[in-house]
């Protein structure tokens, strides 16, 4: 099992050239084999992204002018996937296609979708047929597909069912399978290992982030939580460990967005990493 960061949690710090390379060069010494890229951090972004993501509290920076390509050639890691969206699979598969063989990697994600509604039955259906589609074209082209979750796929429909469980059975394992995320799943109040379960075999990667509190000394008995680093947390980490390799999952891959140790992604990773080398092998 491949032990890889998410490149969306080094936006902070991949801001030139130099900077990027430093960084991804600590991230491999440490004990990262691979890391994830984001489409649209490895090209230039459209204004209105990064002024609605520095809005959100998660500044892009302009990483998308850097040789994304040069910097993963000499930093070693291994790309474990490409992240990318429906519509661009969809309406420009080779281009996605051609991307993702660029930087030696079988996966192509679908990140979740942006401002949909997952209470909404029929878009639930209609996404998993789409979901279908895409996977068969990037099926063409030698890729597979998956598709990751956030916690708005852990909503009810009227049918009573969950979002996350009707793509899970409306989609075709042929052409569709999964990244599975326990952050957000844990996040929303469902039991991610027993999601992981289900998934079983279709989970090929796997989202990991810890949960808890940083807060020390006497509190209210009502603390507040957030991500934390690997370990430090409540979550059952090493349980889902299990199920994760019973399964043969290929990688474990490390997403957090927020409360780094120090305030540094870059830290908080090698932090978590001591987790990781000492659990996944």
């Amino acid at each position: 099992m491949i032990r890889g960061i998410q490149q969306f949690q080094l936006r902070t710090v991949i801001g030139n050239q130099k900077k990027a390379q430093d960084t991804l060069g600590r991230l491999r010494a440490s004990g990262y084999q691979g890391i994830e890229l984001c489409s649209y951090m490895i090209h230039p972004m459209p204004f209105i992204i990064r002024a609605l993501t520095r809005l959100a509290g998660m500044p892009m920076g302009k990483s998308g002018k850097l040789n994304w390509k040069k910097l993963i050639d000499e930093s070693g890691l291994k790309v474990i996937s490409l992240h990318s969206d429906l519509g661009s699979i969809l309406k420009r598969t080779e281009e996605v296609a051609k991307e993702a063989h660029l930087y030696g990697t079988k996966y192509v994600v679908i990140t979740g979708m942006h401002h949909f509604d997952y209470t909404d039955e029929k878009a639930v259906y209609d996404l998993a047929n789409n979901l279908n589609e895409a996977g068969k074209l990037l099926k063409n082209e030698g890729l597979s597909l998956l598709y990751h979750n956030h916690n708005c796929e852990f909503r009810r429909l009227k049918s009573g069912k969950m979002a996350y469980e009707v793509l899970i059975e409306e989609t075709n394992p042929e052409y569709v399978n999964f990244e599975f995320d326990s952050y957000w799943a844990a996040d929303i109040g469902v039991n991610p290992e027993y999601w992981m379960g289900k998934l079983g075999q279709r989970m090929k990667l796997w989202h990991i982030n810890d949960r808890g509190s940083k807060q020390t000394g006497p509190l209210s008995s009502i603390l507040k939580t957030d991500s934390c680093e690997l370990g430090k947390g409540s979550m059952d980490l090493q349980g889902m460990l299990e199920i994760a390799k019973e399964n043969e999952v290929e990688a474990v891959v490390l997403e957090s967005h927020r409360n780094w140790e120090q305030k540094s992604p870059i830290i908080s990773a090698e932090i978590s990493s001591k987790f990781l080398k000492e659990y996944v092998n």
